[in-house]
């Protein structure tokens, strides 16, 4: 007769399985999370534990990080580049890792290592570029698509904190959202984006400004987005809860064109979706421990915390 796992080794399994997934490496500490804690001195380019750390250091970035595809996908040369480019359809799990990666080291490593990764990015994206079917031209290069794709990204992100994190008000004071906009927006500028909001007001202008330029989104990345590939049963469990947040916290600007509530729909089902989602994730937080790997590797860089065991 085959023993009950204790708790502690379901966490564990738990824990692998996920950091394995959003790191693309079985540790869930790949070369590039050491690099967080080796390369470099002193914080980088957000304030250690501040707004940024907060909003990017949970797993609501699990909620935006759907939200922020659904975002991008509403931009046809955003999406061209996208879906002529990557392997977010054949191998969706090295597209995440590999996105995870730059929003990671540019949120918690040195200014060092974030201009490093920096430089990685804008030579994969001098490489992406092409004409769409009806002849657009498209470059990921192009300040103005850079500039979609970051606003998308930072609404979808801050939606998501606000909805099922955790409220950094009585920390950071009721303004910590314009705060997070104004600090995110140093990242976008290091690809070379331009004329960014710093504000919350400003990002929701910037977003209703572009609407004529959006198209409703591609069917086949709503049916990707509603449950990719590769995913055991339980897993599927979790991400439908993921999926459901994601489509009540995106801007009103995209969510008709995706097909889903955003956050204009707050009826009392839908509260109660939200609701169910921040449980599922403070569960999830209770396997995985209070910090990720990358945090750990900051904080041990920066002097506030011993060397993780992962490093020896």
């Amino acid at each position: 007769m085959s023993s009950i796992p204790r708790p502690t080794e379901v966490a564990h399994r738990v824990r692998s399985a996920f950091r394995a997934r959003v790191s693309g490496d079985p540790t869930g500490a790949p070369d590039w999370v050491r690099d967080i804690a080796l390369v470099g001195e002193g914080p980088g380019l957000f304030e250690p534990d501040g707004v940024v750390w907060q909003v990017h250091g949970g797993l609501s970035t699990l909620v935006g990080g759907v939200a922020a595809l659904l975002g991008q996908g509403a931009h046809p040369l955003a999406m061209a580049g996208v879906a002529r480019h990557s392997s977010y359809r054949s191998d969706p799990w090295a597209r995440l890792a590999g996105t995870a990666r730059w929003l990671t080291i540019t949120t918690f490593g040195s200014a060092e290592l974030a201009e490093r990764d920096s430089a990685r990015v804008r030579r994969m994206h001098g490489r992406v570029s092409g004409t769409t079917d009806d002849g657009r031209a498209y470059s990921a290069s192009d300040p103005a698509l850079l500039r979609w794709v970051h606003l998308a990204f930072t609404d979808a992100f801050l939606g998501a904190h606000e909805a099922v994190g955790h409220d950094l008000a009585p920390r950071f004071g009721r303004t910590w959202a314009d705060t997070y906009v104004a600090d995110w927006s140093r990242s976008a500028r290091t690809l070379g984006a331009e004329d960014l909001p710093v504000s919350r007001r400003e990002l929701a202008e910037a977003l209703r400004a572009l609407e004529p330029d959006l198209e409703p989104v591609p069917a086949e990345l709503l049916t990707f987005l509603s449950a990719p590939d590769g995913l055991n049963r339980a897993e599927r469990i979790f991400y439908s809860g993921i999926a459901s947040a994601g489509a009540l916290v995106i801007s009103p600007s995209v969510a008709p064109l995706a097909g889903v509530p955003g956050r204009g729909d707050r009826s009392l089902a839908n509260r109660l979706r939200l609701q169910r989602t921040r449980l599922q994730l403070r569960t999830f937080q209770l396997a995985l421990g209070p910090h990720s790997p990358s945090v750990d590797a900051a904080r041990y860089r920066l002097g506030l915390a011993d060397r993780p065991n992962w490093l020896d």
